[in-house]
């Protein structure tokens, strides 16, 4: 196993250790907003925690990017880190949640962890090297259009979301031409099953590099494309669409009238 990739892996299940130990204890744990609908727990900040410092002790010369305590130090490496990803889920006990972790070493992305720790399934890819679920490879799925596509995206949660309108006006588009649309509300997960088949393609507004960073390298080492909305290269922005190399191309045909001016190629 690649170096960098066994740090990750064992770093995505201790922090998916804490995760399910604290499931029992939903009642008690502190929660505090970061935003209408938008909360960290206390079990965010110990599972970073414990990725990073698993992270320190084998590349304390690595730098980080992580959700809760953003960035820290300067490298050529650096590690992409979202230690609970879907955390409104979690708080509801609702089972669809992930661990997401990627390196990336000058400014490309090298590695993609993302653990779902209610199922034990670690998704993993190496650039070059292709994605697995376990030890099983994995490819994007064999739909080459968006009849009969199942999609996955995630709501505008935000009460002061600009990009609400025009993000129902893509959900209605795409509605009508699919075998349908699912939002399990939790990213890195939605990408991860991209590249898995388990799901045709993917498409959300708003959304951070550490949600994205693990799932973009694992579905195109998967067989499958990752881009902008308006179909430009993907540089971990807010506004992404994936999926099958087809359904990516008809799903961008079909977003591409409602995408206003100010998202393009962003």
């Amino acid at each position: 196993m690649h170096p960098l990739l066994n740090i990750a892996v064992r770093a995505a299940r201790r922090a998916g250790e804490i995760i399910v130990r604290s499931l029992v204890h939903l009642e008690s744990l502190q929660v505090t907003s970061k935003g209408r609908n938008d909360y960290v727990s206390e079990v965010d900040r110990a599972s970073e925690r414990e990725i990073i410092a698993i992270i320190r002790k084998h590349y304390p010369d690595h730098a980080v990017l992580a959700e809760e305590s953003g960035a820290s130090g300067e490298s050529d490496t650096v590690w992409i880190i979202d230690p609970l990803d879907g955390t409104t889920n979690f708080l509801h006990g609702f089972p669809v949640f992930a661990v997401s972790i990627a390196v990336q070493q000058r400014g490309r992305l090298e590695i993609g962890v993302i653990y779902d720790p209610m199922r034990q399934e670690i998704f993993s890819a190496v650039r070059g090297a292709g994605a697995h679920l376990e030890n099983r490879r994995m490819r994007v799925s064999r739909q080459r259009g968006l009849e009969g596509a199942l999609l996955a995206t995630g709501f505008p949660f935000r009460d002061n979301d600009s990009n609400a309108e025009c993000y129902f006006e893509m959900f209605r588009a795409l509605t009508a031409l699919t075998a349908g649309i699912r939002r399990p509300g939790a990213a890195a997960l939605d990408l991860a099953y991209v590249a898995a088949g388990r799901v045709d393609g993917f498409w959300e507004l708003g959304l951070s590099p550490w949600d994205t960073a693990a799932g973009t390298l694992m579905i195109q080492e998967a067989g499958g494309r990752v881009g902008t909305l308006s179909g430009e290269a993907y540089r971990l922005g807010p506004y992404i669409a994936a999926g099958t190399p087809k359904v990516y191309e008809a799903m961008i045909a079909t977003l591409a009238p409602h995408v206003p001016e100010r998202l393009r190629g962003l």
